[in-house]
Protein backbone atom coordinates (compact mmCIF):
# COMPACT_ATOMS: atom_id res chain seq x y z
CA UNK A 1 0.00 0.00 0.00
CA UNK A 2 1.61 3.36 -0.65
CA UNK A 3 2.67 5.83 2.08
CA UNK A 4 0.43 8.42 3.84
CA UNK A 5 0.53 11.69 1.41
CA UNK A 6 0.91 9.55 -2.02
CA UNK A 7 -1.97 9.49 -4.53
CA UNK A 8 -2.46 7.17 -6.22
CA UNK A 9 -4.54 6.64 -10.08
CA UNK A 10 -5.37 3.05 -10.41
CA UNK A 11 -6.84 1.22 -8.09
CA UNK A 12 -5.86 -0.81 -6.05
CA UNK A 13 -6.10 -4.70 -6.74
CA UNK A 14 -8.16 -7.03 -4.89
CA UNK A 15 -4.63 -9.01 -3.87
CA UNK A 16 -3.06 -5.98 -2.70
CA UNK A 17 -6.28 -5.38 -0.18
CA UNK A 18 -6.45 -8.97 0.69
CA UNK A 19 -2.43 -8.45 1.57
CA UNK A 20 -3.13 -4.95 3.68
CA UNK A 21 -5.83 -7.12 5.05
CA UNK A 22 -3.74 -9.51 6.31
CA UNK A 23 -0.94 -6.90 7.37
CA UNK A 24 -3.35 -5.56 9.83
CA UNK A 25 -4.70 -8.60 11.16
CA UNK A 26 -1.01 -9.80 11.79
CA UNK A 27 -0.17 -6.56 13.87
CA UNK A 28 -3.59 -7.24 15.88
CA UNK A 29 -2.61 -10.75 16.52
CA UNK A 30 0.94 -9.43 17.87
CA UNK A 31 -0.57 -7.21 20.13
CA UNK A 32 -3.26 -9.74 21.51
CA UNK A 33 -0.61 -11.68 21.85
CA UNK A 34 1.09 -9.05 23.79
CA UNK A 35 -0.72 -8.53 26.11
CA UNK A 36 -2.31 -12.24 26.78
CA UNK A 37 2.01 -13.14 27.31
CA UNK A 38 2.20 -9.92 29.90
CA UNK A 39 -1.34 -10.94 31.80
CA UNK A 40 -0.25 -14.46 32.20
CA UNK A 41 3.06 -13.67 33.41
CA UNK A 42 1.24 -11.16 35.73
CA UNK A 43 -0.80 -14.02 36.57
CA UNK A 44 2.22 -16.43 37.30
CA UNK A 45 3.90 -13.37 39.38
CA UNK A 46 0.34 -13.63 41.73
CA UNK A 47 0.40 -17.21 41.69
CA UNK A 48 3.88 -17.31 43.15
CA UNK A 49 3.22 -14.48 46.21
CA UNK A 50 0.41 -16.44 46.93
CA UNK A 51 1.72 -20.02 47.20
CA UNK A 52 5.30 -18.85 48.34
CA UNK A 53 4.50 -15.35 50.22
CA UNK A 54 3.65 -14.93 53.51
CA UNK A 55 0.21 -12.76 54.66
CA UNK A 56 2.09 -9.38 55.08
CA UNK A 57 0.71 -6.83 58.06
CA UNK A 58 -0.46 -4.66 55.14
CA UNK A 59 -2.53 -7.29 53.95
CA UNK A 60 -4.47 -7.48 57.06
CA UNK A 61 -4.76 -3.91 57.53
CA UNK A 62 -6.52 -4.08 54.38
CA UNK A 63 -8.72 -6.34 55.39
CA UNK A 64 -9.72 -4.18 58.71
CA UNK A 65 -10.38 -1.53 55.52
CA UNK A 66 -12.91 -3.98 54.14
CA UNK A 67 -14.41 -4.51 57.50
CA UNK A 68 -15.04 -1.13 58.47
CA UNK A 69 -16.43 -0.08 55.13
CA UNK A 70 -18.80 -2.48 55.15
CA UNK A 71 -20.22 -1.87 58.96
CA UNK A 72 -20.36 1.95 57.51
CA UNK A 73 -22.57 0.92 54.78
CA UNK A 74 -25.12 -1.85 57.05
CA UNK A 75 -23.35 -5.01 55.72
CA UNK A 76 -22.51 -8.13 57.92
CA UNK A 77 -20.31 -9.75 55.38
CA UNK A 78 -17.52 -8.90 53.57
CA UNK A 79 -15.07 -10.94 51.28
CA UNK A 80 -11.51 -10.67 52.38
CA UNK A 81 -9.56 -12.44 49.69
CA UNK A 82 -10.13 -14.05 46.13
CA UNK A 83 -7.46 -16.08 44.20
CA UNK A 84 -7.66 -18.69 41.76
CA UNK A 85 -9.05 -21.99 42.44
CA UNK A 86 -6.08 -24.03 40.87
CA UNK A 87 -3.91 -22.27 43.50
CA UNK A 88 -5.54 -24.57 45.95
CA UNK A 89 -3.87 -28.15 46.09
CA UNK A 90 -7.21 -29.94 45.28
CA UNK A 91 -8.13 -27.47 42.57
CA UNK A 92 -10.86 -25.93 44.47
CA UNK A 93 -12.70 -29.32 45.18
CA UNK A 94 -13.00 -29.50 48.97
CA UNK A 95 -13.95 -25.81 48.91
CA UNK A 96 -16.43 -26.61 45.92
CA UNK A 97 -17.96 -29.48 48.09
CA UNK A 98 -17.49 -28.34 51.56
CA UNK A 99 -15.16 -30.73 52.78
CA UNK A 100 -14.20 -29.95 56.24
CA UNK A 101 -10.71 -30.11 55.24
CA UNK A 102 -10.59 -27.51 53.21
CA UNK A 103 -8.89 -25.08 54.83
CA UNK A 104 -5.93 -27.46 54.44
CA UNK A 105 -6.16 -27.49 50.75
CA UNK A 106 -5.89 -23.22 50.26
CA UNK A 107 -2.60 -21.61 49.20
CA UNK A 108 -0.33 -20.08 51.50
CA UNK A 109 -1.69 -16.90 52.20
CA UNK A 110 -4.53 -18.16 52.45
CA UNK A 111 -4.37 -20.74 54.89
CA UNK A 112 -2.50 -17.90 57.17
CA UNK A 113 -5.20 -15.71 56.84
CA UNK A 114 -7.65 -18.75 57.87
CA UNK A 115 -5.24 -19.52 60.76
CA UNK A 116 -5.31 -15.92 61.97
CA UNK A 117 -8.59 -15.87 61.88
CA UNK A 118 -8.61 -18.99 64.04
CA UNK A 119 -6.69 -17.53 66.45
CA UNK A 120 -7.82 -14.03 66.51
CA UNK A 121 -10.86 -13.68 64.85
CA UNK A 122 -13.11 -17.11 65.72
CA UNK A 123 -12.87 -16.61 69.29
CA UNK A 124 -14.01 -12.79 69.03
CA UNK A 125 -17.39 -14.50 67.30
CA UNK A 126 -16.81 -13.72 63.86
CA UNK A 127 -17.54 -16.30 60.99
CA UNK A 128 -15.29 -17.03 57.82
CA UNK A 129 -16.33 -19.05 54.66
CA UNK A 130 -14.93 -19.92 51.51
CA UNK A 131 -16.98 -20.45 48.17
CA UNK A 132 -16.64 -20.80 44.50
CA UNK A 133 -17.25 -17.36 43.08
CA UNK A 134 -17.46 -18.93 39.67
CA UNK A 135 -17.53 -21.41 37.23
CA UNK A 136 -15.54 -20.74 33.58
CA UNK A 137 -16.24 -23.47 31.06
CA UNK A 138 -17.95 -25.31 34.06
CA UNK A 139 -14.98 -25.70 36.01
CA UNK A 140 -13.90 -24.00 39.81
CA UNK A 141 -12.54 -20.48 38.81
CA UNK A 142 -12.25 -18.20 41.96
CA UNK A 143 -12.31 -19.01 45.21
CA UNK A 144 -13.46 -16.27 48.18
CA UNK A 145 -12.96 -15.99 51.69
CA UNK A 146 -15.76 -14.12 53.65
CA UNK A 147 -15.49 -12.91 57.14
CA UNK A 148 -19.11 -12.67 58.26
CA UNK A 149 -20.18 -10.95 62.29
CA UNK A 150 -24.16 -11.55 62.06
CA UNK A 151 -25.80 -13.13 65.00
Amino acid sequence: MKAAGETRHQPFTAAELRGYMAELEAEKQKLLDMKRSKAENAMRDVAEEFTRGHLTHEELEEVRRKIRHAVDHGMFEVMVMRFPSSLCSDKGRAVNNALPNWPETLPRKAHELYLTWEKVAKPAGYHLRAYILDFPNGMPGDVGIFLNWAA
